[in-house]
C-alpha cells in the first residue's frame, strides 16, 4: 500500500533533504559568496543520510512499527542537523567563515514538520489495523 497519505510526506522529506538541500545555500560565507551543503561533508552526510531513511520508511509499509521508529531516527537526526545549524549561527564573531543565515537553514525544521505529520497518519494506520484486529 504505498499510495498511503504519509507516503507523500515521506517522499517530499527525503526529496526536501536529498535533493534541495544541494541547490539552496544554508550560509552566506565572509567573502560573500554562498555555502552549500556539499562544502560541509558533515552536513551532506546528515543531509543525505535523512533522505536515505525518509525513502526506507517508504516501503516499509508492511512493518508499520518499524517505519513509526525510523520516522522518530529521521525526526532525531534533523534535530541534530538544526542544532548544528544553530551553533554555526550564533558563534558567528566578527567575520568568522559563516557571516550570514542562509535560507538552507530551514531546510530541517521544514522536514521535521513532514515527518512529523508522516508519524501522526503511521499511527493512525497502526491504530486502524488494530480497532480491526479487536473485531475478529
Amino acid at each position: 500500500m504505498i499510495q498511503r497519505v504519509q507516503t507523500i510526506y515521506l517522499l517530499l522529506a527525503a526529496v526536501l533533504s536529498g535533493v534541495l538541500c544541494l541547490y539552496v545555500p544554508f550560509a552566506i560565507g565572509s567573502d560573500g559568496n554562498p555555502l552549500f551543503a556539499i562544502q560541509k561533508p558533515m552536513v551532506i552526510g546528515m543531509f543525505i543520510g535523512s533522505a536515505i531513511l525518509s525513502l526506507i520508511s517508504i516501503f516499509l509499509f508492511k512493518k508499520r512499527q518499524l517505519q513509526f521508529v525510523l520516522g522518530r531516527i529521521n525526526i532525531l537526526l534533523n534535530f541534530i542537523l538544526l542544532g548544528v545549524f544553530v551553533y554555526w549561527s550564533l558563534t558567528v564573531s566578527g567575520e568568522t567563515m559563516v557571516s550570514e543565515k542562509g535560507i538552507g537553514m530551514l531546510i530541517p525544521i521544514i522536514s521535521i514538520v513532514l515527518l512529523v505529520i508522516a508519524n501522526k497518519a503511521i499511527k493512525k494506520d497502526e491504530d486502524l489495523v488494530k480497532s480491526v484486529d479487536r473485531l475478529r
